[in-house]
């Protein structure tokens, strides 16, 4: 498998109310150097979290103990910007495994679920509902539920659908890539090209 299977994920969530967070705010391209997947979570928002001593920003929300979880809450249009695919590779290597925000960037949004990470979109409204849990609880719980699509703040049992394509979710819901999936299905595809006239 590629990664974990995704179904239903309750976790607390990192707050972080800041919109047009780009791609390279979220992975700086001096960090793009390596090919394999592993070791970008140390740079995750880098500039926004070290100084240029490398030490810590004390009031960058991923340097706050208070704040922790598998989900980060972001701010609308996250993962705008340059195509790349390492930032969805920096945010599932530090820990993540689904971000939720009011809006996505196509590529970016892709590229998260390629690698594992659910994206879920939900409306403005409920956006600021789960920043205002958050802001009234940092260890309120977030309920993401892959199969009934729907996320669920659990202290106040607001829920709200969102949207996935049957491919990706299928693919969530397995711990498949693109690869893994034509894998499964080697044996239809073997069947088919025997009995192929050509």
């Amino acid at each position: 498998m590629a990664y974990d299977k995704f179904t239903v994920l309750t976790s607390s969530a990192v707050p972080l109310p800041i919109e047009n967070v780009d791609t390279d705010q979220i992975i700086p391209a001096r960090f793009l150097k390596a090919t394999k997947r592993e070791g970008f979570g140390e740079n995750l928002f880098r500039d926004w979290r070290y100084n240029n001593d490398n030490s810590p920003k004390e009031d960058f929300v991923l340097n706050n103990p208070i704040y922790s979880g598998k989900i980060l809450v972001g701010g609308k249009n996250f993962g705008s910007g340059s195509s790349r695919e390492h930032a969805a590779w920096a945010i599932y290597d530090y820990g993540f495994r689904c971000v939720v925000s009011s809006f996505f960037a196509d590529i970016f949004k892709g590229n998260a679920i390629n690698v594992g990470i659910l994206p879920v979109q939900v409306s403005p409204e409920f956006l600021d509902k789960i920043f205002t849990a958050i802001e009234a609880d940092p260890k309120t719980q977030l309920e993401v539920n892959l199969p009934e699509q729907t996320i669920t703040i659990l202290a106040t049992k607001e829920k709200e659908k969102f949207d996935i394509n049957g491919y990706k979710k299928h693919n969530l819901l397995n711990g498949f890539d693109d690869i893994d999936y034509l894998q499964a299905m080697k044996s239809e595809i073997n069947t088919f090209a025997e009995s192929s006239v050509y």
